[in-house]
């Protein structure tokens, strides 16, 4: 399910919260890929795919604003790194059948510290915004399954989800 590191890096020998040092580390390119999906009523799914939504282009702005998030993400996450990114993209996938929205982000830089909380933030608020514009007609949404599905990159090379 998981993978297990030898120990949280983001704590000192005392136990106390700390930014990691990356300071030594060398400049890599670095790929994160993100995913999660939320669930609505069938309704609310063809105000969406209509673009008949009273708030506009729903997919439009949640890319944007998905876009926004990763940019945002070192503000949000207490230690996490100021990153430049180079690249963000957020794309959705509607499955009809299952009155839902997946949403993946892909997240690159070439730095130092990797982009894995970029792509995680990208979908989060990439979901959260889709809720946001459809509260009116469907409260009961439910976002679920966010997950990185890869990582390449830095030190530690790469991971991919299942694998």
């Amino acid at each position: 399910m998981t993978q297990s590191t030898d120990a949280l890096t983001h704590f000192d020998a005392q136990g106390q919260a700390h930014m990691v040092d990356v300071g030594s580390k060398s400049s890599t390119r670095r790929i994160a890929v993100a995913t999660g999906r939320i669930e609505m009523l069938p309704a609310t799914l063809a105000l969406v795919t209509s673009g008949t939504a009273k708030k506009g282009d729903v997919l439009a702005i949640a890319r944007i604003a998905g876009i926004m998030g990763a940019k945002k993400t070192s503000e949000l996450i207490p230690l996490c790194h100021p990153i430049g990114l180079t690249r963000v993209a957020v794309e959705f996938e509607v499955l009809p059948a299952d009155n839902a929205i997946v949403c993946t982000a892909t997240a690159e830089t070439i730095g130092q510290t990797g982009v894995e909380m970029e792509a995680l933030t990208a979908v989060n608020v990439a979901l959260l915004t889709i809720y946001d514009m459809c509260k009116a007609v469907d409260r009961g949404m439910t976002m679920n399954g966010v997950t990185l599905l890869e990582k390449h990159g830095g030190k530690s090379g790469s991971f991919v989800a299942g694998k």
